[in-house]
């Protein structure tokens, strides 16, 4: 397992999240991407708490039941930490040392860049490309992030029968999600992306500078409020909510009454989110929001953001272009789309340098 692994092999992408597990096999036969396998399963409450994993064997045990619905060949498998658990530095070191040269130096010179023991830490590292300042040095990502929240992601893909080859950074799965999002939809050339991913109970917002990640911010708030007002003002059992929203069969007067002002409010909290983001950096302007995330695909939203913020929204779709394996349900792939941008960006791991 590495942060950094090799390319150019097939893996499964694995979002885990708090309200649910997306899992999704891509392949590739020249520029053309194919979907061959996909599934989406619910968690136990509280088995994933703000992206940390609570309960290993509740989570493993979803994992288990996704695989033997899946019947996959594949065993590799690409899972992400989040932004927030990770640290990333570039450094520079000498462009003549070897990889194991370079590992070696990290780790005796570790402690001008980690805050935390050596023995505590997972670390690994990825040339750049030469130093801007000096011809001789090499620029070089360095990624550094609790040992425990990588041994957590690769026990529940064990229990799964899966083997983790990567634990990659949300941030850069994103990225890649977003090169996929371009060839798939054809998206205009926009220098500043901000990528809104709305989760069930957190909201992950990321912004792309000519399609490099420069700033995450994680708050929380998510779909599970539209699902708590539905059940407290119509009375619907919580296991009954997400199928009476697929099927639009809720009570008259739920749009006027429980979902515009939810819109409302989400729209809002991009609003707050981008200008926390304004504040902090030097930009005053988005090119484009990009909403996934299970939440992303309400009815309206994507129009309501768009005409609020006065900035071309679009919904996540990374399928749009691509080929559909037998075994795939394309109506069910359509609805939950949005929700996968995640598990794309890592499956696009295997393929994407």
């Amino acid at each position: 397992m590495s942060i950094f692994g090799k390319k150019n092999t097939a893996l499964h992408g694995v979002d885990i999240s708090s309200s649910s597990i997306k899992l999704i096999e891509l392949s590739k036969s020249g520029s053309k991407y194919k979907v061959e396998n996909y599934a989406s399963r619910p968690v136990p409450e509280n088995a994933v708490v703000e992206k940390n994993i609570n309960e290993l064997e509740a989570v493993g045990d979803v994992i288990i039941k996704m695989a033997s619905v899946l019947k996959t060949k594949t065993k590799d498998a690409a899972v992400a930490v989040a932004g927030s658990a990770v640290i990333t530095k570039i450094i520079e070191m000498n462009a003549s040392l070897t990889d194991a040269e370079m590992e070696n130096q990290i780790i005796i010179e570790a402690d001008q860049y980690i805050p935390y023991p050596l023995d505590e830490v997972a670390i690994d590292f990825e040339r750049q490309g030469p130093s801007p300042k000096n011809e001789e040095m090499v620029q070089v990502l360095l990624a550094a992030c609790k040992k425990e929240n990588v041994d957590l992601r690769v026990a529940v893909l064990e229990a799964g029968g899966f083997t983790a080859k990567i634990v990659d950074i949300e941030a850069y799965a994103m990225e890649r999600a977003y090169r996929l999002l371009q060839e798939q939809m054809d998206l205009p050339k926009a220098k500043l992306v901000a990528i809104v991913d709305i989760g069930s109970t957190m909201t992950t917002l990321y912004i792309l500078n000519d399609g490099v990640s420069i700033y995450t911010r994680e708050q929380i708030f998510g779909g599970a409020q539209l699902s708590s007002e539905i059940q407290i003002r119509y009375g619907i059992q919580p296991n009954e909510v997400e199928a009476a929203l697929k099927e639009g069969n809720l009570p008259e007067g739920y749009e006027e009454e429980v979902l515009s002002p939810f819109k409302e409010e989400i729209t809002e909290q991009i609003s707050r989110a981008l200008q926390f983001f304004f504040s902090s950096s030097q930009y005053n302007d988005i090119d484009l929001i990009v909403l996934a995330g299970g939440t992303a695909a309400t009815k309206g939203l994507a129009a309501q953001v768009e005409e609020v913020l006065s900035c071309e929204t679009i919904v996540a779709n990374p399928f749009a272009k691509m080929s559909l394996g037998a075994k795939v349900n394309k109506a069910q792939l359509k609805n939950d789309a949005s929700s996968l941008l995640m598990a794309c960006g890592l499956a696009a791991r295997g393929f994407m340098e």
